[in-house]
């Protein structure tokens, strides 16, 4: 008798007949559990291959990002007003989290079914690279073919790392031959399980740190940008100074800061509000970066960041809205703008008669409109905006460049990113959230708000502050009263006693000016309403409106309890 070796390796991967095989005559099944495993670890290592390759390079863009992108391109658009009502500035980041979630769901699911039929699990994964692929590459910053070679390979390691778990599952569920089989098949898989799980988990935070480095490279190109700004010859100045310097000169004004909790007169960049369609923040090279005005003009003109710069940028300073901001809400800000003029740009492309409709256009494609006759008023800011309270415009708010319009809500004018103007009629074309059932035309209403106390406060009776602030761009605030009423017995007692608050000097009519009066707390429930009279002399109605489609109306109200 002769020692017969076996050198069958019981964990090794097999054919897909033989998986198919194993599925079919063994007398025990791969367990749900197990399948599901299978599917949902696979589903991590395709999901993980896609971030880590788009932090090996920025011509790959992030499957998940660019699937999250064309769900808000395609979304109704009162399901996007609900996840901004909802969520506010972290719909993004739900957004990717869900797509995450649910692609590692749906992975889990194929699992189960490609353990009993492998070809379904290759048919998912190959639709999913297809899904993404085609997602993708569509992505206007980036060439669709490095998209296409990431869906392609992220679906290639799903269905390898598919193929090689439910082959040592199959192995495992199968093994009973010998105790030291069973240990082989179940150390097999478990080692199997873990490495894809390992993949899984740091493909994609390697692919955040590398992304982490793209990113540094345009901290990079600012710092470039400000040592130029620092340069930069303001208007009317006879002599070169920096931008600080510049700074310096705006207007010093007394404020209300030391107030805690009312917003600050400049609203901090990194406490200003983002809202847009942008899942990632482009990252432009400004070396490369150019702008072209196009459409209805005698000569379409292309201008470089240092074209800009070299066109003697103003300083101004604005209040943005999002048109989403509810009365009493957060998602505005005022900030002390450099830019040139938008109007000094076009007269320089030379707008033609019949041209109605100014378009800005981002380079991942969003876009916003307004008429041309908003800028016939001289008076009117609208910039081309390249810095943002003293420094160059942070990446997520536009660097290198954005425009900035006073008077408008954000989804008709304040285009990030920006690569384009176009000139065209007001009928010839619909900006992004118009076409999501937002009103075409968006002027900034007159809004004030209570900052301090905050609603449902718990208060000391005694001297308080009542303050917070107030903004109607393009018109300014001439004047906030307080109406504070008493609740007795559960009821309001009605008074029609305003009171007017004392305002910080009139920056400009463009910015929001903070507002307070002194108030001597009496125990008990109260209520209080503020409303604001802007330089038109209209004041705020108190008939309260949603803010689709075209902003929010009525005065803030806020209830309090002094003890």
């Amino acid at each position: 008798m002769s020692d017969h070796i076996d050198t069958h390796d019981p964990v090794a991967p097999a054919p897909i007949e033989e998986i198919d095989a194993l599925a079919s005559q063994s007398t025990t099944s791969v367990s749900r559990g197990t399948a599901a495993a299978t599917g949902l670890l696979s589903a991590g290592v395709a999901l993980g291959m896609g971030e880590l390759l788009s932090g090996v390079s920025n011509k790959f863009p992030s499957l998940i990002v660019r699937v999250g992108d064309v769900v808000i391109e395609n979304a109704p658009g009162s399901v996007e007003k609900w996840a901004i009502d909802t969520l506010g500035t972290n719909d993004k980041p739900a957004l990717v989290i869900g797509i995450a979630l649910v692609s590692l769901l749906i992975g889990a699911a194929t699992g189960i079914a490609a353990s009993r039929k492998f070809p379904v699990g290759i048919a998912v994964f190959v639709l999913f690279g297809l899904l993404g692929g085609l997602a993708a590459a569509s992505d206007p910053q980036r060439p669709g073919g490095w998209a296409w070679f990431s869906a392609i390979l992220a679906a290639t390691a799903g269905i390898a790392t598919l193929h090689y778990l439910l082959t040592a599952a199959h192995r495992l569920w199968n093994a009973t031959a010998s105790f030291e089989q069973m240990a082989a098949s179940r150390r097999g898989f478990l080692g199997a399980a873990a490495g894809a799980a390992a993949v899984g988990v740091a493909t994609p935070v390697i692919g955040t740190v590398l992304r982490s480095r793209q990113s540094a490279q345009v901290e990079g190109d600012r710092e470039n940008v400000a040592a130029a700004l620092d340069s930069i010859e303001p208007t009317g100045a006879g002599t070169t100074t920096t931008l600080e310097a510049e700074s310096s000169a705006m207007p010093q004004l007394a404020t209300f800061d030391d107030i805690d909790g009312i917003a600050t007169l400049v609203s901090p960049n990194d406490n200003f509000y983002r809202i847009d369609s942008a899942l990632s923040i482009p990252r432009i090279d400004v070396e490369s970066w150019s702008m072209k005005i196009t459409g209805m003009v005698d000569n379409e003109i292309e201008l470089t960041f240092d074209d800009l710069l070299a066109m003697d940028p103003v300083e101004e300073f604005v209040t943005l809205s999002c048109v989403s901001n509810r009365v009493g809400g957060d998602l505005v800000g005022n900030a002390r703008w450099l830019g040139v003029p938008l109007k000094k740009l076009l007269d320089m492309a030379g707008v033609q008669p019949g041209a109605t409709q100014i378009v800005g256009r981002s380079v991942d494609g969003w876009t916003g409109g307004f008429p041309t006759d908003y800028l016939d008023d001289p008076d009117r800011v609208a910039l081309v905006a390249v810095a943002m309270n003293g420094e160059p415009l942070p990446t997520q708010h536009g660097f290198p460049v954005r425009l900035v319009v006073a008077g408008l809500y954000g989804y008709v004018s304040a285009t990030k990113w920006l690569k384009e103007i176009e000139l065209t009629t007001w009928d010839a074309f619909d900006g992004y959230w118009i076409t999501r059932g937002w009103a075409k035309e968006g002027p900034i209403k007159t809004q004030s708000r209570i900052d301090v106390p905050n609603a449902n406060a718990r208060l000391l009776a005694g001297e308080q502050p009542i303050a917070g602030v107030a903004w109607a761009p393009g018109r300014g605030v001439t004047k906030v009263e307080v109406l504070i009423t008493d609740i007795v017995d559960g009821e309001e007692v009605p008074n029609e006693n305003w009171i007017e608050a004392e305002l910080t000097q009139d920056v400009s009519d463009n910015s929001w000016r903070q507002w307070m009066i002194p108030w001597n707390a009496p125990a008990g429930d109260h209520v209080i309403r503020v409303r604001s009279t802007d330089g038109d002399g209209i004041t705020q109605t108190p008939v309260r409106t949603a803010v689709d489609p075209d902003g929010a109306s009525g005065w803030h109200t806020i209830a309090v309890r002094v003890a």
